[in-house]
């Protein structure tokens, strides 16, 4: 993640982005979310989200999901909330609502499980990835959704 420019950051395709990630050692990663750029990068990343939401395989799920992401500079976590329903979903950096799910990690893990090059059932069993609520929806958030694939 070094050779891209903050500016243009928000051209990146959703491919280009994973593809950028796959490329970047964990401690590139690590250092770079814990500048600058993180609210850039988190901002871009949730903002997307609505636009790779797959309705036609929701179906009748109506969902509230907290994402927290710890490693913030200040020591703190950023949080930002999904709602899905009603064919739909919605991104908030002001979560307001009870969590079906509730999803905790670290910055690497996250960044590895958005573009694809994570495995969220290895890094859950491993203690990475913390799941509490329905785990049965956290199992199917990647379909969800339309992960790049590096």
């Amino acid at each position: 993640m070094t050779g891209f420019d903050p500016a243009n950051f928000a051209n990146l395709s959703p491919k280009e982005f994973a593809q950028l990630v796959k490329s970047t050692s964990d401690d590139k990663l690590a250092d770079v979310m814990s500048g600058d750029l993180r609210g850039k990068i988190l901002g871009e990343v949730f903002d997307r989200m609505p636009s790779l939401f797959r309705a036609d395989r929701a179906g009748a799920t109506n969902a509230v999901i907290h994402w927290s992401i710890t490693g913030r500079p200040d020591g703190g976590t950023d949080t930002y909330e999904i709602v899905i329903e009603n064919g739909t979903c919605t991104v908030s950096d002001s979560p307001s609502r009870e969590p079906k799910l509730s999803l905790t990690m670290g910055p690497v893990e996250f960044l590895k499980i958005i573009s694809g090059g994570g495995n969220p059932v290895m890094m859950f069993m491993t203690g990475k990835l913390k799941a509490k609520g329905d785990l049965g929806l956290a199992a199917n958030i990647a379909n969800l959704f339309d992960i790049p694939k590096a």
